[in-house]
């Protein structure tokens, strides 16, 4: 095969691989290609930069090609241009230094198998964060971490076996903590309002659905489900709201967006820089699957990746302040009536597939 036919074949896969994450299906195959994102927008500027450098661009079917390639570069540029350090901020740098409200956050999927758990102690001593929210972790995690975790007074541990255990650690205290099963009795998350060493109250969701991959889930609807479930308890929330943990989807995929809309939640990434976090054993294969969104009364006062944990996730530590004065400043504007039906759906469609087994 020539360059030339190699150039036009990889553009015609480009192609297509920019317009399935579009096909309205759950199926793991699918929904895998929103996580390439990135990938496939450097590999189609490749693509066009050989084009360019390697022919001359005379004939018709020479420039239909480098069209329709150009226009899938835009496309997927657009997608994920917020999500470049831009500082055209989602929410905003924090302006105050208000300490009584403003705390930090840490959050790792540790990986079960990782059996290194003093470099996730040695990572927490450094960041000295004031909530700790881990996944992955069973009852050795949860020991192993003892030594660090027990200086903080609140906590709510759920130590599972099936890589879906979760440990939540806290020096503010926990009003009303509770674990809930949205979707499945083996998946849990965590809810409690958090209340501010100034005495204001903020509502946490701590969640980690499955992802859609064959040897977990071999569709997304479980974890679409779940995040709509949560968008919902957002929605009706009248306390300040932050949703974090490992959301095994990315920042600009469908599910994500859907479930920041109908929640009226902001994204912290945005503005700030992409901060991969997974596979952090791969330099090209990375992509965002650990998340924090907030509703409008927060700001950021700092966001970073923390350490190798020897965990194929990287952690996420962010400072926040609350800020309600300014809310207004940066209030997303509310769902659609067709956002609602198609978050509604999501919903139905997944209880609809638990009755049916």
């Amino acid at each position: 095969m020539t360059l030339k036919g190699f150039l036009q074949g990889f553009g015609i896969i480009a192609v297509v691989m920019t317009l399935v994450p579009l096909i309205a299906a759950d199926f793991w195959w699918i929904r895998i290609f929103d996580y390439l994102h990135i990938q496939l927008t450097l590999l189609t500027l490749t693509a066009i930069a050989a084009y360019f450098i390697r022919f001359d661009i005379k004939r018709a079917e020479d420039y239909i090609f480098m069209v329709v390639l150009l226009a899938c570069f835009i496309f997927q540029v657009v997608k994920i241009y917020p999500y470049f350090p831009h500082k055209k901020y989602e929410v905003g740098q924090a302006s105050e230094e208000n300490f009584s409200n403003k705390f930090s956050l840490y959050t790792a999927n540790v990986l079960q198998k990782n059996e290194n758990p003093d470099l996730v102690v040695a990572d927490i001593k450094k960041q000295n964060p004031d909530i700790l929210l881990f996944t992955e972790t069973n009852t050795r995690w949860k020991n192993d971490l003892a030594a660090v975790t027990n200086s903080y007074p609140y906590k709510v541990e759920v130590p599972l076996d099936n890589t879906y255990g979760m440990l939540f650690y806290s020096r503010l205290e926990l009003k009303n903590p509770e674990i809930s099963f949205l979707v499945d009795d083996s998946i849990p998350s965590i809810h409690s309002i958090l209340k501010l060493r100034s005495g204001e109250e903020v509502m946490f969701h701590a969640i980690h659905p499955t992802p859609p991959m064959p040897q977990h889930n071999p569709s997304s609807s479980d974890r679409d489900a779940e995040m709509m479930k949560i968008a919902f308890m957002v929605k009706d929330s009248k306390l300040p709201v932050i949703v974090a943990g490992d959301f095994n989807d990315v920042a600009w995929s469908s599910t994500t967006a859907l479930f920041q809309n109908v929640g009226g939640l902001l994204n912290t990434r945005i503005g700030r820089g992409f901060y991969n976090t997974f596979d952090a054993s791969s330099f090209i294969m990375r992509w965002s699957l650990d998340h924090v969104f907030v509703t409008e009364e927060f700001r950021v006062a700092d966001f970073k990746l923390g350490s190798s944990i020897d965990s194929d996730h990287l952690p996420l530590y962010i400072e926040l302040n609350l800020e309600p004065e300014k809310a207004e400043e940066q209030k997303p504007g509310p769902a659609t009536k067709e956002e609602i039906k198609s978050a509604r759906e999501q919903i139905k469609a997944e209880q609809e597939a638990k009755g049916n087994n």
